[in-house]
């Protein structure tokens, strides 16, 4: 299996190489001790931080369950809220999705006019997913509450990557963990991805950890998040492929057999994308380039087509991308976007303890 790597370089690598431990030798040494520095700076600001909200937090006049993680991005934390928010749907509760908007350009509930520029893609992409719930983008989460309960009368609010909100009375808490790099070499940012210390777990009411199909060790996981907090309840889930479709339609075309003889690149811009390209090597399918981008880039005409252009010189066909990365290079409606451009469609599937966290997540509404 050829595995021939192209990745567009951008000084966050660089910086997210250090904290990852990807990048060594003297200088990152020494840029590491320096980071190292700030991270224990970062450490007393946050827990000053969680100790000053710990005392005056604010009590929406609704639910509240909010889903978030504790690292950097990448542990699977939107897949859970469209599923959580499917969940609740069916189950006939009123509700509305509220998000920072990550490089959002202003406040706004998605409606036809509005774009992922005005959203963020993750938001945008949940909006595009679940149709009608209400997805509200404010980075004041409180005042987008009141939003949604003035204006859609909902019953209660999921918080999207909210478990660094210490301001705010929740619920439930959830936090996701990857349990391929639960919490990276154990330094706080910028040295680690950690957004706060491990005792902070001891917050959550349930753990839900991700990609566990991929994890060879999950036991002592699961030993130490019960070490940390035994009262929480753990929930395995798995990333369960669907198949492909095409960039700019939505219903599936390809099985997953399709490509496993094709000739294909991989175009990736979230926070794992190590990750993205395991999956696709399990599914049988051997990708010869592979072009990484930071979480949440923002996609250029020309980034597109250098893409193009260095896949054909390779003789490749076909051009994979995540769900997350399709609805940012879709957006440009660029020429070059053809048939040969497909999405893997990904879904959650909770593995174990199913019937125990669909339990927790209706018990909020009957209290």
């Amino acid at each position: 299996m050829r595995l021939k790597k192209s990745i567009l370089h951008d000084p966050k690598f660089f910086l997210y190489s250090l904290a990852t431990d990807k990048k060594n030798g003297f200088i990152a040494g020494v840029i590491k001790l320096f980071l190292l520095i700030l991270s224990l700076l970062y450490g007393i600001a946050v827990n000053l931080l969680i100790l000053s909200s710990s005392s005056r937090k604010a009590v929406l006049k609704c639910k509240v369950i909010s889903i978030g993680n504790i690292t950097l991005g990448g542990t699977g934390k939107t897949m859970l809220v469209e599923y959580v928010s499917s969940f609740l749907k069916e189950s006939g509760i009123k509700f509305a999705i509220i998000s920072r908007g990550y490089k959002r350009t202003l406040s706004a509930v998605a409606k036809n006019q509005f774009s992922i520029a005005q959203m963020g893609d993750e938001p945008y992409m949940l909006w595009k997913k679940l149709k009608d719930v209400p997805v509200i983008v404010d980075s004041d989460r409180i005042n987008a509450a009141d939003k949604a309960i003035n204006e859609y009368k909902v019953n209660g609010v999921l918080l999207d990557d909210a478990f660094q909100q210490w301001a705010i009375k929740k619920d439930l808490e959830v936090c996701v963990i990857d349990s391929l790099n639960p919490f990276g070499n154990g330094h706080l940012i910028p040295r680690g991805i950690l957004r706060e210390p491990l005792s902070s777990l001891k917050r959550a009411d349930v753990f839900v950890l991700s990609k566990t199909n991929f994890c060879e060790n999950l036991p002592a996981l699961e030993q130490r998040l019960s070490r940390i907090n035994s009262k929480a309840l753990i929930v395995k889930s798995t990333h369960e492929y669907c198949g492909f479709y095409k960039i700019n339609q939505h219903q599936l075309d390809f099985e997953m057999e399709f490509l496993r003889d094709k000739k294909v690149a991989l175009i990736s811009g979230i926070g794992d994308p190590h990750s993205f390209e395991k999956t696709v090597n399990s599914l049988g399918i051997d990708y010869e380039l592979s072009f990484r981008f930071m979480d949440h880039h923002n996609y250029t005409s020309d980034e597109l087509r250098h893409i193009v252009n260095k896949s054909e010189e390779k003789g490749i066909t076909y051009i994979i991308t995540t769900e997350k990365d399709a609805v940012r290079i879709s957006d440009l409606n660029e020429p070059v976007l053809t048939e040969n451009f497909l999405v893997l469609k990904v879904k959650l599937k909770i593995t174990d303890n199913e019937e125990k966290f669909h339990s927790r997540l209706l018990r909020v509404f009957s209290a």
